[in-house]
């Protein structure tokens, strides 16, 4: 489309978006779908649709792969870890915490996904790899990075209860024992870091119930006095700055 057609169509929209009230003589023609479901028998005609079956599936997986081929399981349950160690209920919200996970998934898995698109994508967009070539040159820098941050504990519970053969070299583990094997891995990293948050907010717990059992205020609930002493360390410390440094450099 040239500049003068696509420049009269957007004055044409912006016509129509600035007066509202103005009535057209004609309604405005709006585009039909027509979905026909017909047998084929030609090989052609089944293999489309396989192919559209499995890009529907995959897309209906997608979260799914984001969440256990990523940093992002830890993330997100390390900080809720932490919120529930500070006690603060639903502050940072969920919608925080969540897009908060998002955005620092993104800041790691930057090197993986740039060397997927110069390695993987890219050459295949241009027509130099096959569509095998290319899944299997994407798979590779993601095998990478799960396969540093699974424990060889997990990996051998999966290859023992898949009765795999002993594997010689990693090239030789699976997709399918990585993914869980790096799931339970990242969980147990995360329970970790967990157990590490709770430690101080605990300390603070038991100081402020031990001093008011002491006074004898024995009905006053020990949380309303230790959430905002809980709340002023973590700020003191500068929490959010220590604990988002310590899970990018975890991920090293």
């Amino acid at each position: 489309m040239t500049k003068g057609p696509l420049l009269l169509v957007l004055l044409s929209v912006l016509s129509i978006l600035a007066l509202p009230g103005l009535a057209l003589a004609e309604p405005l023609p709006f585009p039909g779908i027509n979905l026909d479901l017909q047998p084929t028998t030609e090989p052609a005609g089944v293999v489309s649709t396989l192919q559209i079956l499995g890009v529907l599936t995959l897309l209906a997986l997608a979260p799914g792969i984001l969440m256990l081929t990523t940093s992002f399981t830890r993330i997100v349950v390390t900080l809720s870890f932490l919120r529930s160690g500070l006690g603060t209920q639903q502050v940072p919200p969920n919608q925080v915490l969540v897009a908060l996970a998002v955005f620092l998934t993104f800041f790691i898995m930057t090197p993986v996904w740039s060397q997927i698109q110069t390695d993987a994508l890219g050459p295949y967009l241009e027509g130099d790899l096959e569509q095998t070539e290319a899944f299997e040159s994407a798979m590779s820098p993601v095998r990478e990075f799960m396969l540093k941050q699974t424990r060889e504990r997990d990996l051998a519970l999966f290859l023992s209860m898949g009765d795999y053969p002993k594997p010689e070299t990693m090239d030789d583990i699976p997709t399918t024992v990585l993914i869980p094997a790096f799931a339970i891995s990242e969980l147990k990293t995360a329970f970790q870091i967990g157990f590490l948050l709770f430690i101080p907010f605990l300390v603070i717990d038991m100081v402020v119930a031990s001093t008011l059992m002491s006074m004898g205020m024995l009905m006053l609930p020990p949380v309303m006095i230790s959430l905002p002493f809980k709340i002023l360390l973590f700020v003191m410390v500068d929490g959010w700055n220590l604990i988002v440094g310590s899970l990018l450099a975890s991920f090293r």
